[in-house]
């Protein structure tokens, strides 16, 4: 069976300079940083090892601006999925990085009851399902070759960790799925033969912002 590689790939830096929890609100582009990441992802992708033929990104505007340089270099376009789109969360708008205590405020209470859910926003679950559903088709579109997914953290994630037969509870501070990392799944057919992770911008984590 022909050897398929799927390539999950985060987004880079977004410029929030407020330190606002975005998800998925409208708005929120590429730093500076965040560009450079975007074009090193798109030098790692156009290197030798790679034949990518099909490019898939999240419809929010850091997975579609981190995409576009390997969409040029390749000159092939973007199929805009809503299935690999960033998690749901009731806490979009709230400025965590400077302020995360106002989490324990009692109106928030409700949401941080089950983290199995979780409860504060999408079901774990069924970002799992919807991510599975655009890989299968992704690997269909590029049997024999290489497609790449720019997604979201945890999607990314919470897709590894299924795949991995692993349990959804853990901490989010231990995910392994930095900025402009690449989770690569490899399929022999339609069945997953590897899974494996590496980071083509690693240089320029340092002092880097990651809020999802």
């Amino acid at each position: 069976m022909p050897r398929t590689r799927v390539h999950l790939v985060r987004h880079g830096e977004v410029h929030n300079p407020e330190g606002i929890l975005y998800g998925r609100l409208d708005g929120y582009r590429l730093s500076e940083r965040g560009r450079a990441m975007a074009q090193r992802l798109a030098e790692h992708f156009t290197g030798p090892g790679f034949d990518v033929v099909h490019l898939v990104a999240s419809p929010l505007q850091r997975a579609q601006e981190t995409i576009e340089p390997l969409s040029r270099a390749l000159d092939i376009p973007v199929c805009t999925d809503e299935r690999v789109i960033e998690a749901d969360s009731v806490f979009e708008g709230l400025d965590l990085a400077p302020n995360p205590r106002q989490l324990a405020h009692p109106r928030h209470w409700k949401h941080l009851l089950n983290p199995f859910v979780p409860s504060w926003g999408e079901p774990y679950r069924e970002q799992v399902a919807r991510m599975t559903d655009a890989i299968r088709v992704a690997r269909a579109a590029a049997e024999g070759h290489d497609a790449v997914i720019v997604s979201h953290q945890s999607p990314i994630w919470m897709t590894r960790l299924a795949l991995e037969g692993r349990g959804v509870l853990h901490d989010p501070r231990r995910r392994q799925c930095t900025l402009a990392s690449v989770t690569t799944l490899t399929f022999d057919g339609a069945t997953l033969v590897g899974l494996d992770y590496s980071e083509p911008a690693a240089d320029l984590l340092v002092g880097a912002v990651a809020i999802t």
